[in-house]
């Protein structure tokens, strides 16, 4: 029996055995990079948004247990911290990153973007659907310092659900904070990619 997408979470069940995973860890790897591929979205020089599903935490969850070796008694935190990433039916959800290599130039750029998580949102044939930042944190510090890794969702009624898996609509994902407006087209590939995480 399939799990209806709203109430589907990683589960002790759903994760292979420590030994077969450091088996199979190679080829699993290998799939799953093949996966996100078409869910990796690059916007400006800065900002990678990362759309995560099932099958993205039930990796990382996967590939943590294996490096930190924690046992059970570290996957009830693994599950904790990587089930509320699990789009649901009606939203997706992604991890976003900012990634500059030089540390002072990340450094800077960082502590002048404060509150930029609140000024993401994907357009949707000129409707606009605002980015929801993840509860688990404030991603920005009281010094107006951002986080360089920031969770958000975008929650869809059923209508746009519907507009988004028109063939013919036009997707924008967009960050529009006063420092860092860029936007970027969603690809064909990446639609079809994001349209499975809907009901």
């Amino acid at each position: 029996m399939i799990m209806a997408k709203e109430k589907r979470i990683v589960e002790k069940k759903d994760l292979l055995s420590a030994n077969e995973y450091a088996k199979k860890r190679k080829q699993y790897r290998k799939e799953l990079l093949e996966f996100k591929k078409y869910r990796r979205v690059p916007i400006g020089p800065y900002a990678t948004f990362y759309f995560e599903s099932f099958e993205t935490m039930l990796g990382q969850i996967q590939e943590m247990l294996h490096i930190e070796k924690g046992g059970d008694a570290q996957l009830k935190d693994e599950l904790d911290a990587y089930n509320p990433l699990i789009p649901k039916g009606r939203d997706l959800v992604a991890t976003l990153m900012f990634e500059i290599d030089d540390p002072t130039l990340r450094a800077d750029f960082l502590g002048k973007v404060g509150g930029i998580e609140k000024k993401i949102y994907i357009n949707l044939d000129e409707e606009k659907i605002h980015a929801i930042p993840e509860k688990d944190l404030d991603r920005t510090s009281e010094e107006g310092k951002a986080s360089s890794v920031q969770f958000v969702h975008f929650n869809f009624s059923l209508e746009q659900i519907k507009k988004f898996k028109n063939p013919n609509s036009k997707i924008i994902l967009s960050v529009d904070h006063s420092l860092y407006r860029h936007a970027t087209e969603i690809t064909e590939e990446t639609k079809n990619s994001l349209t499975k995480d809907f009901i």
